[in-house]
């Protein structure tokens, strides 16, 4: 290192030269500043399922859903068919409608009971095999019910990722609030909104996709 006042020869470890008395400034090279890390968005969800080796997929419209809606409706149908024979011999209608078909008397009470208690029962027999239907299906490894199945559909949350019971049950009790809505129009807009969802999909953050 040499002064730049008067050109000595100094030591790099000198502060001042020893010749001029000259201040030696020594440079240190700025670090250089890290490159911001940058988090890569996530896809969204038919590119997360595509990525995961589902193959191509798509948003599930109104009309395809619709579809998978009878088929789901014609098997939980048959199923509570055959409850409907055990809900008859606990509530003993069975046994009121013998009666009457033979001519006997049965007094109002009775009659008022076993009305009551067989609609209940009716009511809520529907009520439990729908929910269990959808959820169970939902949250199991199909990820959909047989009707979505057999479409090639499946309900995911909103990065594309299988859901919980709890989540499917959530969007199956969500139907109420769907169902509230004059002219089906809370099932219609999933076939006019950005991800095909209807308004029990937007409160239970689910999509229902389409294996292509």
């Amino acid at each position: 290192m040499y002064c730049s006042k008067c050109g000595s020869e100094i030591s790099n470890a000198t502060a001042f030269c020893p010749t001029c008395g000259q201040s030696v400034t020594v440079l240190v090279a700025a670090a250089a500043s890290p490159s911001p890390v940058t988090l890569a968005p996530i896809p969204p969800a038919p590119m997360a399922l595509a990525s995961a080796g589902y193959g191509g997929v798509e948003y599930a419209g109104f009309w395809l859903r619709f579809v998978a809606y009878i088929i789901d409706g014609v098997i939980s149908g048959l199923a509570f068919l055959v409850l409907l024979v055990p809900l008859f011999i606990l509530t003993g209608a069975g046994a009121a409608l013998s009666k009457i078909g033979s001519g006997e008397d049965i007094s109002e009470e009775a009659a008022t009971f076993l009305g009551l208690g067989f609609l209940f029962g009716f009511f809520g027999i529907i009520f439990l095999v729908s929910w269990l239907y959808h959820a169970l299906s939902e949250s199991s490894s199909w990820q959909a019910t047989p009707g979505k199945r057999m479409l090639n559909l499946k309900v995911t949350d909103m990065s594309g990722q299988p859901i919980s019971f709890g989540r499917a049950s959530g969007r199956f009790f969500a139907k109420i609030i769907t169902g509230m809505i004059p002219f089906m129009i809370g099932y219609i807009i999933a076939g006019f909104t950005e991800k095909k969802q209807a308004i029990h999909d937007m409160i239970a953050s689910c999509l229902v996709l389409r294996k292509v």
